[in-house]
């Protein structure tokens, strides 16, 4: 499995401390890194933070990582989702997502009028993962989000995949209660007269 680990290489490079090796797993990780922190934080700014410091402890542990442990992705995501969990401990309260700022919309709608809606409808997806329990939104960013295999994010999250599966069972049935709750809003996610 570690054979594969198409980062093994670039590790390497940045345990020599190549810049040209940093400047590449930065292109390499960091869309997915803010992608996952922002949709389990719902904060831009903190999402960016996240995934500073996940880069330190690239660079730290980079000339001691040794394959035979984990694939490195596996360890990057695991070490994005404690450090997204450590600040959602610190808030001691459910998130209170500011929706301006958790979700970019990427439309290629020519209208003003689509794109609004577009946004609305993001916006309230970001609403209703907010109110999930932590597990179960961790569950729905790792598949839906980072497009990881049920086998995947069941390694990352320590558990089965049947686990996994009630999880995202359970996910999604309280994301379809909390959309059809959302004020302006009807199943399909329209906005009611």
């Amino acid at each position: 499995m570690n054979d594969t680990d198409p980062d093994l290489e670039l590790l390497a490079r940045i345990g020599n401390n190549e810049a040209q090796a940093v400047k590449e797993m930065v292109t390499r990780k960091l869309p997915r890194l803010l992608a996952l922190a922002s949709r389990l934080l719902g904060d831009a700014d903190e999402a960016r933070d996240i995934a500073q410091e996940s880069f330190l402890r690239i660079w730290k542990q980079a000339a001691s990582w040794r394959s035979e442990q984990a694939r490195f992705d596996t360890w990057l995501h695991r070490v994005a989702l404690n450090l997204c969990y450590d600040r959602l401990r610190r808030r001691k309260e459910h998130l209170s997502i500011d929706t301006e700022h958790a979700v970019e919309v990427a439309d290629s709608a020519p209208t003003p009028v689509d794109q609004l809606e577009a946004q609305a409808q993001s916006q309230r997806m970001a609403q209703a993962l907010a109110q999930l329990p932590d597990r179960q939104r961790e569950a729905i960013v790792l598949q839906y989000y980072q497009e990881l295999s049920n086998t995947e994010a069941a390694a990352l999250m320590h558990i089965s995949v049947e686990a996994l599966e009630s999880l995202l069972s359970r996910a999604r049935r309280n994301l379809r209660s909390h959309l059809a709750e959302a004020p302006g809003a009807d199943l399909s996610g329209r906005r009611t007269p």
